[in-house]
């Protein structure tokens, strides 16, 4: 029969291996150097550099602060069940089932430990086999993405957009904003399938449509992935924008192709040639990082170029709109009779499916 002693060791003892697994010491030391960092007289020179520091700051506190006070909590409460007083048994007891009741509620962070499960994430959506349904599959599910982000009062922006021939877009990139982002959206990256009957022909047929998410973690800090200058092509071209003979005659677009994996990358949305570089090499760091995730490389010089052409076709989610409604993962088996729901933006039952399914495999 276990004693109230032996049940505080067991919670100090996961509460201890949590922290550990979600590197809570190491994001310690880490807000602590920037909070200095932050009181520096000239901290706020570079305003740009600043609100990123304290956007970071205010990020770490959301994940440590929680899980620091109840490593030290459980602590204390050690110390004193060890006293083994009988007076004390019954605030020990109380304190125990608070204590408890916090890491049941911070415990699914767990599932979110992975080495950039707390970035923000770039989500890319392209239009793939299926012609004009496929490009109108692509808006949908960038309607799905961005209904979803907005529901969780989440920051999410449009970086680029490519309009479709008659319909839909060609392609999207979004950048969404949040605590351990990448962590949750990663379930979406690959190929998403769509059956229904077709808007675009005259006959109704059922058509049968692909679009391929991809999702990176956002790498704003190139230490987090250092990429060798001697292994870019930087191109500089004139944006190609609507409006009138005045708009975007600069030649401000930049392309940046990382030669050794083959992978480009091509920004015109900002107005700044040097801003659509900077935006374009994190977008290329983040494109690293996914592949380094998928190839478990260890370095950047081992990745081959990503095998798109290979993966297109191999479905992770089919949405079925007729014969019959549902929306399946072909991975976890999760489905819902309810896609209109899920298209809305109610993907997080299918996320969760992913992450438990995934647990520890990172």
């Amino acid at each position: 029969m276990s004693t109230v002693l032996d049940e505080v060791r067991a919670l100090y003892s996961v509460v201890n291996d949590a922290c550990e697994q979600l590197r809570i010491e190491r994001s310690s030391q880490e807000l602590e150097k920037l909070r200095v960092e932050s009181q520096a007289p000239d901290f706020w020179q570079d305003n740009l550099a600043a609100q990123a520091a304290m956007k970071k700051i205010a990020k770490l506190e959301k994940r440590v602060t929680p899980w620091a006070q109840l490593r030290k909590n459980t602590a204390d409460l050690l110390e004193l069940a060890e006293l083994d007083d009988p007076a004390l048994q019954d605030d020990i007891q109380a304190q125990l089932a608070v204590n408890q009741k916090t890491y049941e509620s911070l415990k699914g962070e767990l599932l979110l430990s992975g080495p950039y499960d707390d970035h923000d994430a770039y989500l890319s959506i392209y239009a793939g086999a299926g012609g004009t349904d496929a490009q109108d599959w692509a808006e949908m599910l960038l309607r799905m993405y961005t209904r979803w982000a907005e529901s969780q009062n989440l920051d999410v922006h449009l970086l680029e957009q490519s309009a479709g021939d008659e319909a839909g877009i060609k392609s999207a990139l979004l950048e969404v904003s949040g605590a351990n982002i990448y962590g949750k959206l990663k379930s979406e990256h690959g190929v998403h399938r769509l059956v229904r009957l077709s808007p675009f022909n005259s006959d109704n047929l059922r058509q049968t449509s692909f679009a391929k998410v991809e999702v990176m973690p956002v790498i704003d800090e190139p230490e987090e992935v250092e990429v060798d200058e001697k292994d870019l092509k930087i191109d500089v071209y004139r944006s190609g924008g609507k409006g009138g003979q005045s708009v975007n005659t600069t030649d401000s677009a930049v392309r940046v192709t990382h030669e050794p994996t083959g992978i480009v990358v091509a920004i015109q949305n900002e107005r700044s040639q040097l801003q659509n570089k900077e935006t374009a090499m994190n977008i290329l760091r983040s494109r690293l990082a996914q592949l380094q995730i998928q190839q478990h490389a260890e370095k950047i010089s081992e990745l081959k170029g990503p095998n798109e052409a290979a993966e297109w076709g191999n479905q992770i989610r089919n949405y079925v709109l007729h014969p019959y409604k549902q929306v399946k993962d072909v991975r976890t088996k999760h489905e819902s009779s309810d896609p209109d729901k899920v298209l809305d933006g109610q993907i997080d039952e299918f996320i969760q499916a992913y992450l438990e399914a995934t647990l520890g495999k990172d």
